[in-house]
């Protein structure tokens, strides 16, 4: 039977890196649920689809060959065979992947798609409804948060890591929307679980972050 740590939180407060760097300790299988959203909001936009194209986007999804590859823990994202690990962070699909993640149709087949990468493998997956929708009976659940502030400050400081500049105001501004966005969708909306471990990131470093998880994982982890 597989073990699952499913991991919520708003966006910029570490859930991607946290979870990369647990894999490699514990040897879980780390599903970045983010990532095949921004796969499908990459693909709409390369066959020129706006928000509006609502059924066209859904049809797409069944059409997509998405593949998350684990080696040590470093994690490479294939949409139809192409290398899109950091294409997929562009902002111009930040600014997109929330709103059409909303849509209810496309959000039930890409829970179907993280679904499947969790049969019969151990996994650490996060995202917005981890703990609620997708593995409600998830082993461990912890929901991870932080200022906006801190959140965006976070975030340029990734997206410059990558070659992506980007001005803190916008950041923060699409960092804003996005939470609202997240927190009133139809379906799959962010909320904290009632029988999540809440963590507030703020002021925190990526090693007292990741310690304090793998604190909670290991109350429960069974090798």
């Amino acid at each position: 039977m597989s073990f699952i740590v499913a991991i919520d939180g708003t966006a910029g407060t570490g859930k991607g890196t946290i979870t990369k760097l647990i894999a490699q300790e514990l040897g879980l299988i780390n599903i970045d649920t983010g990532a095949i959203y921004r796969c499908v909001t990459l693909a709409s936009i390369n066959k020129g689809y706006s928000l509006e194209d609502k059924q066209e986007i859904i049809d797409l999804v069944d059409q997509l060959d998405i593949q998350i590859k684990n080696d040590n823990g470093e994690q490479t994202i294939f949409l139809d065979g192409e290398d899109v690990t950091t294409k997929i962070r562009q902002q111009q699909i930040t600014n997109m992947v929330s709103k059409l993640s909303a849509i209810p149709q496309v959000r039930l087949k890409v829970t179907d798609i993280e679904r499947s990468f969790a049969k019969d493998a151990d996994i650490i997956m996060e995202g917005r409804d981890i703990t609620t929708y997708v593995f409600p009976e998830a082993d461990v659940k912890i929901y991870l948060d932080a200022t906006p502030e801190e959140r965006a400050r976070r975030r340029v400081k990734q997206n410059e890591e990558m070659g992506i500049h980007v001005p803190f105001e916008e950041v923060l501004n699409s960092i804003n929307a996005r939470d609202k966005n997240d927190k009133e969708k139809e379906l799959g909306a962010l909320k904290i679980a009632k029988d999540a471990v809440v963590i507030d990131t703020t002021g925190m470093s990526i090693e007292e972050e990741k310690n304090k998880v793998m604190e909670i994982i290991m109350k429960k982890y069974r090798k």
